[in-house]
Parts: C-alpha cells; structure tokens; sequence
C-alpha cells in the first residue's frame, strides 16, 4: 500500500500541475477570442456583448498588448484584490506543482493575474485576472478521476501480482515448509528428501541445497544409527570381557608366589598386560555412557583443588621419581564451575603430562598456573616431555585416535575436552614440541553459564 501511495503520488502531482496549467491556459484563449471578436465589432455592440463574453471566456478582465500598446480591452468589477500573478511565459514542472499544490489546499476563492503570449501572434501579450474557485473545483474532479482509473489499475496489477506469487512463490514455498515437516517427523526415511521442481531459479537454488543437506543429515543418522549400535555390542563385550579379565588379574597375582622363577619373572609382564586391558575396558564403558551430567556450578577454592590432584599424581609416579609437579597458582584464586569435573579434567591432563615424562626416562617438570580476566578463568598445564607426536596432534581431541602412548585409547583429553564444553569454555593445545606440551583451558565467568547448566538439565 505504501508503494502504491507513492506511485499515485508520482502520477497525480504531475498529472495536476499539467492539468491547472491546460485550465489556464484554455482561459487565455478563451479571453482572446472574446477580445478579438469584441474588436471587430462597432462599439454599441460591444457594450451588450462584453459581460457575455466576460462570463464565457470565465475571466474578469482582459488586457492585450499590440504594438507596444497595452489595452483594456474587456473589464468588469474585481470582487477583491488581486492575490497572486503567474506568468506562463516561463514556467518549470516544479513550479507548476508547487503552485498546483498551493490552488488544491486553498479552499478560499480568490483573484489570480495570469499573463501568457497569444496564440497565432495575434500581439505580444495578454493578461487576465481570474478566480480560483472553479480551478479549484476542476482540479478536484479531475483528480478524483485520476485516483479512480489509478486504484482500478492498480487492484488489477495487484490481483495479477498475487496470482503469480501464490503460483510461483507461495505454493513452492509451502511444498518446501510441509516437505520440512515430513521430514522432521522420520528424517531416516529418505522418501521425504525433497525433489527440486521450482520454476523460479533462486527457489530451486534453495530446494536443491535443502536435498543436499538432508541426504547428508539422512546418511549421518544412519551412520550415527549404526555407530550406535556397534557402540552398545562393544559395552557388552567390554563388561562381559573386564569381568573375565579382573578373575584373570586375580589368578595372575598368584603366580608371583610360583616357585618357578621363570613365572616368577613373567607374572609382573602378564599383570601389567592384564591390568592394560581392564584399563581399556573400564574407559570404554565410560566414554559409552548416554553424556556426561551438566556441571554443578559452585565457587572454591582452585589453589586447594590442584593440590589434592597433584598429591594424588605424586603418590601414582612415586615408583619412577623422576616427575616434579610445579603448582603456581594463587592461593586466594576463587574459580565458579563443577568441582568434580574440573578435577578430572585437570588429572587426565597431568596424568598425560606424567606419563609423558615417565616414558621418555629422563627427569621433567609439570607445572600447573592459573589466573582470571574480566571475562574468563584459564589454567594452564605443561610439561617438559618429550612433546605429541604429529599423528596424536591430529586427532587430538577425537577418541581411540589421539592417544600417543603406547596402550593408551585417547578418551581421557576427549573426556577432558568435553567436560570443558559443558562450562560453557574450551580446551586448547597451545604447544607441542621437542620441549613439552602445553595446554589452556578457559572456562567463561559470566552468568550464561547456568543459563547452559539449565539447558542441559532440561535434556
């Protein structure tokens, strides 16, 4: 409708400019015509035909000018002053509107001086004094029908208009929204991917990319659907295979007290192997759990946490004595996230931090700092090992691909990494080389983390 106002607009302010000038302009030849005809007639005549004329030609004077003479040729009382002159001599549209404008919202009638040049060069000017009120009256029927062949026009353009749009828009457009619909209802099913048919180039553009992505959406469920299936045997397999393996670790403990030294000697081999495997099994009964909880939140004490983890680190590398834990954090640090979580996520960092050192048999360091911003807490882990391997790098964070010792199934940085995700914050590796690893977790301060606490509660 705003569109339409302003097209009217455009059309009706030029159309009534064009149409006063044409009114006015009539009345000029109208008023020549009556002079010339006065003129050739005897002067008695003149007298009972000049009101006539007057009142035909719609003017109250007429003055020509010929020859340089400026004459009067027909006059009659003015009812008032002379309000305005408009000399057509000279006109642009601009003006032409303006004062069109002007006649349309003055309801008043008033006495207007118009000169313009006569028609066939009968003399150099000529000027007449008229009133508004019937210029005023014509321009407003006029417009009135303007408006009206206008408003036919445009309801016309506007019912084409809506025909082509529900034919070329709306109806793809509701194909795709019940397509959608179907398909959110069973997008395993690949009959509800969509077939690209519209006509319009930017709406098949559109059905095309929704087909693509929903035969990818459709081949992942599959894919997860399978995943997820393999997932629940490998459980299976993992609980039933860790019970036969702790009876095994239990009758291999036995043979430590054989009294063939060569069992003897093979008994520790054969219970680390043993020990490995439960490890593996007991991770991976782990990891296939639904999710993990969404973090408690709670304010304590990070200086006090690190120090339990570290002391319980210690205690597991006090066979080897080569690892140093370095902790330097200060001591009044007060962190808001789930206790428990952060705990773990800081151990399978310190822990591959250790091993790390252990495995490479030569003495090293792990250091834990920490501190905050306006925005953020981060802590920082790192080490003196030998540093990740590029493989281990690569898949860091993606599980039974990222481990880069030996035995190990590289859940615990998947875990670590997740665990991380759920506070809202991330875990990244700043550094791996020949000199040590190094990594960062941020964990965000601001309250959007209940906000997420909450979300995945709800879940």
């Amino acid at each position: 409708m705003i569109f339409v106002v302003l097209a009217e607009l455009f059309i009706l302010l030029p159309a009534l400019a064009g149409f006063r000038l044409d009114y006015v302009e009539s009345r000029l030849e109208r008023a020549q015509i009556a002079s010339l005809a006065l003129l050739a007639t005897d002067e008695s005549l003149a007298l009972d035909l000049e009101s006539e004329l007057l009142q035909n030609a719609g003017v109250f004077n007429v003055v020509l000018r010929r020859n340089d003479i400026r004459q009067l040729v027909l006059s009659s009382p003015i009812p008032g002053p002379v309000f305005a002159t408009y000399d057509l001599r000279d006109v642009n549209l601009l003006e032409a509107m303006l004062d069109g404008v002007a006649t349309l919202l003055d309801a008043k009638d008033r006495v207007v001086r118009v000169i313009g040049a006569p028609v066939n060069q009968a003399g150099q000017l000529i000027e007449i004094t008229m009133p508004t009120a019937p210029l005023r009256t014509a321009m407003v029927d006029y417009g009135l029908r303007l408006l009206a062949v206008s408003a036919a026009f445009s309801i016309l353009t506007a019912v084409l208009l809506n025909l082509a749009a529900q034919r070329l828009i709306l109806v793809p457009i509701r194909r795709v929204i019940s397509n959608l619909s179907a398909y959110a209802g069973a997008p395993e099913d690949p009959r509800h991917i969509i077939r690209p048919d519209a006509r319009l180039a930017e709406l098949r553009e559109a059905e095309t990319a929704l087909e693509a992505m929903q035969k990818t959406v459709t081949s992942s469920l599959k894919q997860k659907e399978r995943m997820a299936l393999l997932g629940q045997a490998v459980a299976k397999i993992s609980h039933d295979l860790r019970n036969i393996l702790t009876t095994a670790q239990i009758f291999a403990d036995r043979l430590e007290d054989s009294a063939d030294p060569k069992v003897r000697r093979a008994a520790p081999k054969l219970v680390n192997s043993i020990t490995r495997a439960v490890h593996l099994c007991e991770t991976t009964l782990a990891f296939g759990k639904a999710e993990e909880p969404p973090p408690t939140l709670s304010r304590f004490n990070l200086s006090q946490l690190v120090a339990e983890m570290v002391e319980a680190e210690s205690l597991a590398g006090q066979a080897e004595g080569r690892v140093e834990f370095l902790s330097d954090i200060p001591a009044s640090l007060m962190i808001r996230a789930d206790r428990d979580q952060l705990y773990r996520v800081l151990t399978n960092l310190v822990r591959n931090a250790r091993q790390a050192i252990e495995g490479s048999s030569k003495p090293g360091i792990v250091e834990i700092g920490a501190g905050e911003t306006d925005a953020e807490w981060w802590i920082r882990v790192g080490d003196s090992g030998p540093g990740l391997p590029e493989k281990a790098r690569e898949f860091l964070f993606k599980p039974f691909t990222g481990s880069a010792r030996k035995g190990g199934t590289g859940l615990g940085l998947t875990i670590a990494a997740e665990l991380v995700r759920g506070h809202g914050g991330r875990l990244d590796l700043i550094r791996s080389d020949a000199e040590g690893s190094e990594f960062l977790i941020h964990v965000p301060r601001d309250a959007g983390m209940e906000a997420l606490r909450q979300a995945g509660s709800a879940r």
